[in-house]
């Protein structure tokens, strides 16, 4: 096929797009599975083709020039409309995907058991989960839909509440039956407590509770799910998400010491959309989600104390 006169390579605009977004070649490279040095040729060609550099190479790092950041702009806006089309096109057939960021502890502790649903009563639309930590650029395209924790301020996204969070210490019932008995909060400070990157769970309840917990003995992990086996292998007390620790509890893998629960604005799982329109796939599984959100919402008993026990 002959080249347009007028249109650059995709393959060029492709690598524009990933090196601009992420500002490395390096990662352009391993995103598309090509080569750095083929990355490089793509932008040479592509800012031969224009007539204008398109990023300032430096020692250690590359910028956009003005022109470049002008012309990152363009591409990704006529991506996302390409990728608008796409997703349409494939509805209106009966297709359709949806590519959807969260994170680890809420995609194997709510959301997976509930996916059956989802894909009987809509079989055409392919579901992509990527379970990560990293919080991805939606206006960039990275996913469609993200699930996130916290108090929903994040920025340049629209987020709706699925559920609002109870939280309360957990452990494991042979921790809980050892020598160091949780007979008050305060006894916490008698133990390992095991925090995330992120503790705001035990901000939250500590601070309902009254309870200074910045001398005690902690143990630091990144993700929640890790905490949570950590709990479970008796190595310290983890702060439990009433919401996903159902299983863990009728199964006895884990026991609630207190009955006292905390609820924040800071605590709740969110679903985060970009701010343009969705492709039917993506709104097909939004308003999935939030009804099943509040199906939980209506027959949750955690809420009520004793479930954890």
């Amino acid at each position: 096929m002959r080249s347009s006169p007028v249109l650059p390579p995709l393959p060029a605009l492709r690598a524009f797009e990933a090196v601009g977004r992420l500002l490395s070649f390096r990662r352009a490279g391993e995103e598309l599975l090509i080569t750095q040095s083929a990355v490089s040729h793509h932008i040479r060609q592509l800012e031969n083709a224009l007539g204008v550099p398109l990023f300032i190479r430096k020692p250690r790092s590359i910028a956009l020039t003005p022109e470049g950041l002008r012309y990152l702009d363009v591409t990704m806006r006529a991506f996302g409309l390409i990728a608008e089309a796409t997703g349409d096109l494939r509805a209106q057939g009966g297709q359709g995907s949806v590519r959807v960021s969260l994170l680890p502890s809420f995609a194997a502790n709510w959301l997976v058991a509930r996916l059956s649903g989802f894909q009987k009563s809509h079989p055409g639309i392919r579901l992509d989960l990527d379970p990560t930590l990293r919080l991805v650029d939606l206006a960039a395209n990275e996913a469609d839909l993200a699930i996130r924790y916290g108090d929903g301020s994040w920025d340049n996204v629209e987020a709706r509440l699925l559920m609002a969070e109870s939280v309360t210490p957990v452990a494991s019932p042979a921790l809980l039956r050892g020598q160091r008995a949780l007979a008050s909060p305060r006894d916490l400070l008698e133990h390992t407590l095991l925090l995330t990157r992120n503790p705001v769970d035990w901000e939250v309840w500590v601070e309902s509770v009254g309870l200074d917990i910045s001398r005690a003995t902690t143990l630091q992990l990144t993700d929640y799910n890790v905490a949570i086996q950590a709990a479970i292998d008796g190595q310290g007390i983890a702060m439990g998400r009433a919401l996903l620790l159902r299983d863990h509890v009728a199964s006895g893998r884990l026991a609630q010491p207190f009955a006292h629960m905390a609820s924040s604005a800071k605590v709740g799982h969110w679903l985060l959309a970009p701010r343009r329109r969705l492709s039917p796939a993506a709104t097909a599984f939004a308003d999935w989600l939030m009804a099943q959100a509040a199906a939980q919402h209506a027959a949750d008993d955690f809420r009520q104390g004793g479930a954890l026990r």
